[in-house]
């Protein structure tokens, strides 16, 4: 319930302050608004203030401002078809324009409100623990080794090994250098890059973390109460050993829980200096697939907080590297370098937000303002019905001098509500499968 919740505030915010940008532009060009919908469908509440109808429709993945004269030729001053190709421009553009202020402004207030993160990221990428059969495992990066450059990309920070690979893979991805600091000398490793996919470690390394518990997770999604919640598991517990077996990092535990295949596991704690004996059966993730007990490692954290100035700075600095990241992504898309699995539907971001509202009001108002900057970004792709694509038809008709043909302005509608639907289906779909674990 939380997770629709979340879901439903951040997108029904998203989706009017993004209409809300139409909207001001039309005002400002003297077109009349019709219509102000936040979700499609029928209205399940809606109230006209003077010649505009404010409504709250029944779906609330998208909204419309409907303009007078949007779609046929009004000969009326305040119609949108009479305003010049450079007005109607404006009003199209400025809805992702909108989402991309919101993105700054949020951006903005997390700078400023401080941002905590794990103190090993600002630390060197210096392995703890490799996966087993993970990229990582298969081309021999081993514990201890210090990642210093992925392609061309220099990594000094954990940080920096998503956006290497990412660079990496879209530029090159076959036999991609990858070279590591062992014992004092470098040794160079060369391989193909793995796909990106979304919710999956990239390379398979980790960091070297103590095996004490962070958090205890009431419940697991699709299970009910975690079994680390219901033997009493608690934070500041200590494991000192699992199945007899001592172990000195967290991916020891969780190498040892996932090889257990769901049978019984015996743990030796350490609690407030008394030794504690408890066994349990492992959860199977239905996300995953893989045995889980609901517990999370304890992290040291760094708090990273600014004055407004440089808050602000600092989230145009942010907002432009992810537009710009954001674009090499779409390429390597198209490339192939990149996984379409990463794509992501209503259910993923409904996922991410309510995980962020669970995280806090921080992590919360980032996730709000990526998924803000990604609608003003794929808004502005010059697909039908998008709001790039009327933008691409004014554009034309400029050059043109002259309207469109309305059969090729019907023609290019259909094409779009095929290609957006498609999408939507395609996304859907992707975000189900993810689920399942296929």
């Amino acid at each position: 319930m939380e997770t629709i919740l979340a879901f439903l505030v951040l997108v029904g915010f998203l989706i009017w302050f993004h209409e809300l940008g139409h909207f001001l532009f039309a005002k400002i060009f003297g077109v009349r608004v019709e219509v102000f919908s936040v979700g499609f469908g029928p209205p399940l509440i809606a109230k006209k203030v003077g010649r505009t109808v404010y409504q709250i429709a029944l779906i609330p993945l998208g909204g419309y401002v409907k303009l007078y004269g949007e779609n046929v030729k009004v000969d009326d001053p305040e119609a949108f078809s009479s305003k010049p190709p450079w007005q109607r421009i404006l009003i199209a553009f400025a809805g992702p324009l909108f989402n991309f202020i919101l993105t700054v402004v949020l951006f903005s207030l997390v700078f400023y409100i401080g941002v905590d993160i794990p103190k090993y990221m600002k630390g060197p990428p210096v392995v703890g623990f490799v996966e087993t059969g993970s990229w990582a495992d298969r081309v021999g990066i081993k514990p201890g080794d210090r990642i210093v450059s992925i392609g061309e990309f220099q990594v000094r920070t954990w940080e920096d090994i998503r956006r290497s690979v990412i660079e990496a893979t879209i530029r090159k991805p076959e036999k991609t250098e990858v070279v590591v600091l062992r014992n004092g000398r470098e040794v160079v490793l060369k391989a193909d890059l793995p796909k990106i996919e979304t919710g999956r470690e990239v390379l398979g390394v980790h960091p070297d973390l103590p095996p004490v518990v962070g958090r205890v997770f009431e419940r697991i999604p699709g299970v009910g109460l975690s079994p680390a919640y219901q033997i009493g598991i608690k934070p500041g517990d200590r494991i000192l050993e699992v199945n007899g077996t001592e172990v000195r990092s967290w991916y020891e535990v969780v190498k040892v829980v996932r090889a257990s295949k769901g049978d019984p596991v015996r743990l030796k704690l350490m609690r407030n200096g008394n030794v504690l004996e408890k066994e349990v059966v492992p959860a199977i993730d239905p996300r995953t697939k893989v045995p889980v007990l609901g517990i999370a490692p304890k992290v040291e954290t760094l708090r990273e907080s600014f004055p407004p100035a440089e808050a602000f700075k600092r989230s145009l600095e942010r907002t432009w590297d992810l537009v710009v990241l954001t674009f090499k992504v779409i390429w390597g898309l198209i490339t192939g370098a990149i996984s379409i699995k990463t794509l992501g539907g209503p259910i993923a971001i409904a996922q991410f937000a309510g995980q962020a509202a669970e995280s806090g009001i921080v992590p919360y108002l980032s996730s709000m303002a990526f998924i803000s900057l990604q609608l003003g970004i794929f808004n502005l792709l010059p697909l039908p019905v998008l709001d790039g694509g009327l933008i691409l038809l004014f554009l034309v008709e400029m050059v043109r001098r002259r309207p469109l043909p309305d059969r090729f302005k019907e023609y290019w509608q259909r094409i779009g509500f095929a290609l957006i639907i498609s999408l939507m289906a395609f996304v859907v779909i992707n975000d189900l499968l993810r689920i399942i674990g296929k």
